[in-house]
């Protein structure tokens, strides 16, 4: 069976990324990306370019870690996701401390 290919990343991304958790952890090996359900049904993986990013987008509560670009590829082979989103805005209603789904 042949491993399936991937979209590779291109070459103007960030060097890190800063990825949604979906909870805070003090052990980062346990930590785990937070994926986001498209309106379409497809799973996204948001990244940040930046802290200030991530917080302005996510909220102030959200969790997170930093990453390497290139650690994306083992991200996507242990939680699978359909799209790779670069700085999207979440609506607040959305976000974790919002009271809605995004609460940990």
């Amino acid at each position: 069976m042949e491993p399936e290919a991937t979209t590779p990343i291109p070459p103007e991304f960030p060097p890190v990324v800063y990825l949604p958790c979906a909870s805070h952890v003090s052990d980062p090996s346990e930590s785990v990306v937070e994926l986001r359900e498209t309106r379409d049904g497809r799973m996204a993986l948001m990244a940040y370019s930046a802290l200030d990013r991530l917080k302005y987008c996510c909220g102030d509560q959200q969790p997170w870690m930093v990453v390497p670009t290139p650690t994306l590829d083992k991200i996507q082979q242990v939680q699978p996701f359909d799209l790779l989103l670069l700085d999207v805005i979440i609506p607040p209603e959305h976000r974790h401390g919002a009271g809605g789904e995004g609460d940990a």
